[in-house]
């Protein structure tokens, strides 16, 4: 695991600029650094040593020196690759997973990522004809972003590289304020640094003569088969195994994530690893944010050590900072900080780890994609008579009753955005100063084209379809890489695999999901090796005593200054802001999510923009 920044070399930089840009992601890569700059192109890499610890050094090349590579990520099925490519006359230098990169890219051209089995992305330029191909794996597990200013292509794994180049400027994004008060994330292919961009999942892109095209290279697709729980159960026990088998391909040691539920559970017994790891929370309300004791029952089960961490208060409220400072954007995720302190954990004794992302969104995992087969009497009225009702409680003030009204008078496309809905339109606008962000396409419009894809699928597969392009890239899988690389650790996520994959779009929706419990197949595979009580055991997460804290004075105070904050009067009606921390604080309402999602904001700006006037 690694990260690399880049960019054309305009500026004629002889390597001091780059030296900079590479110092700011040196978490992403501790082991060893290297350059290549000529008068096209400044290339900058840092590396976290995993495979071929003597010989994988980058930026690589192959055996001319025309193709110059820089790579963060994993390939699975180098091995197999590298294979076919010396049947085919190509001649490597070492036995990392790197090279096949770029005699693939030697022999298949841009096709190179529909061969591809990993987590990646990378950018190889060749010298000869001064073009720059690069490419991004297809769920988003690695990132890659990009800005063309004043005539500078740059490009890298994390946007804080971008901030020490001459023609970066730096500048907020407005709009997508609005969109992340809704997701609590940015959901688009824009960023919260104006004219920066994310290469979209599934994506490779060219850049020659300062023109940029991108093309999607891999699409979901949901085409049921035949056959009943027992025969997909069999195929997903399978599937997984097979993925965590080729996931544990490292020369360093490997561990594992491990909460109470089923998803890191069966990650961690079917990898076999030595060690585990929990984090847990200190909390009024008892165990209830507190799952260590739940791993460790079931770590002894699997005969493996668990290593724990309760997490204070003072301590997640006093690193988020810097925190949101790694993320590059704010993620209001409050697991995200549980994520960052178990990294941190693991990372003093391991320099790999496996986690269960993405099972959920391939299988059917979330509680809220029981709701369209969960129906009530209340279901039974025309639809007609709902929507008029629920046009009606849209007037209301949002309490649970009220929002189950609104909800069961919306289609699917109206009423899901993914597994965060925190500000309505309405209610973000109430509370915006800023006309940009309340110009901010409304949540439905962003999630339009998704859900135009799928436009033949049923309800729950459209939901899972939309989560996949969305919210795990957006949140997921930025909270994922963004955490272990600040601790200079590699997560890898087994469900999140090509085959894996293949076999989850063929699965029935009766095998997914049903009124009594989700990603049925998933959890009959899981029995087979784990106690019942842990294969059905509901999803909890990492929960974050957020609504609890928010209402003792110190963390109350906490966000009070925020929220009268300079930048807090620059982009929010602050009166409004205090009004809703006062509510929660009073029990009068649980408006916890939507409090912490505007402090991550102010916290996040606070780290990058605290230097700008006005």
């Amino acid at each position: 695991m690694c990260g690399f920044v880049g960019f054309t070399n305009r500026i004629k930089d002889d390597g001091t600029v780059l030296n900079v840009m590479m110092n700011r992601i040196v978490h992403r890569g501790p082991d060893s650094e290297g350059k290549y700059v000529d008068d096209d192109i400044a290339l900058g890499f840092r590396r976290l040593s995993i495979i071929d610890l003597a010989e994988g050094d980058q930026p690589m090349f192959n055996e001319d020196k025309t193709l110059v590579l820089v790579f963060n990520g994993e390939i699975y099925n180098f091995k197999d690759l590298r294979a076919e490519l010396i049947e085919n006359g190509h001649t490597f230098a070492n036995n990392s997973d790197s090279e096949v990169l770029i005699h693939g890219y030697e022999q298949w051209g841009e096709d190179l990522v529909t061969k591809l089995r990993g987590m990646f992305a990378f950018v190889i330029f060749d010298r000869v004809n001064k073009s720059i191909f690069g490419a991004r794996d297809m769920f988003g597990i690695k990132p890659f972003y990009y800005t063309v200013m004043n005539g500078s292509f740059i490009f890298g794994s994390e946007i804080k590289s971008f901030l020490d180049h001459p023609d970066f400027k730096k500048e907020l994004n407005e709009q997508v304020l609005g969109n992340y008060l809704s997701f609590q994330y940015s959901p688009t292919e824009e960023t919260f640094f104006k004219d920066v961009y994310k290469l979209p999942p599934a994506h490779s892109f060219s850049y020659k003569d300062g023109k940029f095209v991108k093309t999607r290279y891999f699409r979901p697709e949901f085409n049921e088969t035949d056959g009943v729980l027992e025969y997909f159960s069999d195929l997903a026990d399978k599937a997984v195994r097979e993925s965590v088998s080729a996931h544990k391909i490292a020369d360093v040691e490997v561990g594992s994530f491990l909460s109470s539920g089923i998803d890191s559970s069966y990650i961690a017994e079917a990898a076999k690893v030595d060690k585990t790891f929990t984090v847990g929370f200190e909390s009024p309300d008892g165990d209830r944010y507190n799952e260590i004791h739940f791993a460790k029952d079931f770590a002894k089960t699997i005969n493996v050590e668990n290593i724990d961490k309760v997490i204070t208060p003072d301590e997640y409220w006093d690193t988020f900072p810097k925190i949101q400072y790694h993320m590059d954007e704010p993620l209001a995720d409050p697991a995200a900080i549980a994520l960052y302190f178990v990294s941190n954990l693991a990372s003093k004794y391991v320099k790999v780890v496996m986690s269960g992302e993405g099972a959920d969104e391939l299988f059917g995992g979330y509680r809220i994609y029981q709701e369209p087969v969960t129906l009530t009497a209340y279901d039974r009225l025309p639809f007609a008579i709902r929507r008029v009702i629920s046009k009606i409680c849209e007037h209301l003030p949002q309490k649970h009753g009220i929002n189950y009204l609104v909800r069961r008078g919306k289609t699917i496309e109206e009423r899901f955005i993914g597994n965060a809905n925190i500000f309505s339109v309405k209610e973000r606008n109430g509370i915006l100063k800023s006309e940009t962000a309340k110009n901010a396409p409304a949540p439905k419009i962003l999630c339009d084209r998704f859900y135009r894809e799928v436009s033949d699928k049923d309800d729950i597969t459209k939901m899972q379809y939309l989560d996949i392009n969305m919210w795990l890239m957006g949140d997921i899988l930025l909270k994922a890489d963004k955490t272990s690389m600040a601790n200079s650790l590699e997560l890898r996520v087994p469900f999140l695999d090509r085959n894996v994959m293949s076999l989850a779009q063929t699965i029935p929706l009766n095998c997914r999901v049903n009124t009594k419990t989700t990603k049925l197949a998933l959890r009959m595979a899981a029995e087979k090796t784990l106690p019942k009580v842990t294969a059905q055991k509901d999803k909890l997460g990492f929960p974050v005593p957020i609504r609890v804290w928010l209402k003792q004075e110190k963390y109350y105070d906490r966000v009070k200054n925020a929220f009268i904050s300079p930048a807090a009067q620059k982009y929010f009606d602050t009166n409004k802001l205090i009004a809703l921390l006062d509510r929660h604080k009073s029990g009068k309402e649980d408006v916890s999510r939507k409090i912490w999602t505007v402090y991550t904001f102010l916290v996040w700006y606070n780290e990058f923009f605290s230097d700008v006037k006005g």
